[in-house]
């Protein structure tokens, strides 16, 4: 399971405890769960190239939030065009990238 920040742990403790009251009703929450699988449709295949070294830095992220890492991206590239995706300072405070060899 992904970490939770402090807001996911409350809401987390509220619904255990039973202070947490679904607000919609039965009609709503139908509505919401299909919006809900609308949007999750992947209906469409892409292939990109990515550098090794890219890849790997993706792969190793996936495996820290504990998803596939084709989900990852994706999630990712709708974030940025619903305009959610937002800059953080990295988690991997300190770590530099090795530069390719230079050619020729």
């Amino acid at each position: 399971m992904s970490k939770l920040d402090p807001y996911e742990l409350e809401i987390l403790e509220a619904y255990e405890s039973g202070k947490l009251k679904p607000g919609a009703g039965k009609a709503e929450r139908e509505r919401l769960r299909a919006a809900a699988r609308a949007t999750a449709i992947k209906d469409k295949r892409v292939n990109i190239r990515l550098s090794s070294m890219d890849l790997r830095d993706i792969q190793a992220r996936a495996l820290e939030e504990g998803m596939p890492y084709q989900t990852l991206i994706a999630s990712v590239l709708h974030k940025y065009v619903t305009g959610k995706l937002s800059e953080k300072p990295s988690a991997h405070k300190g770590a530099k990238r090795r530069l390719p060899p230079p050619s020729g």
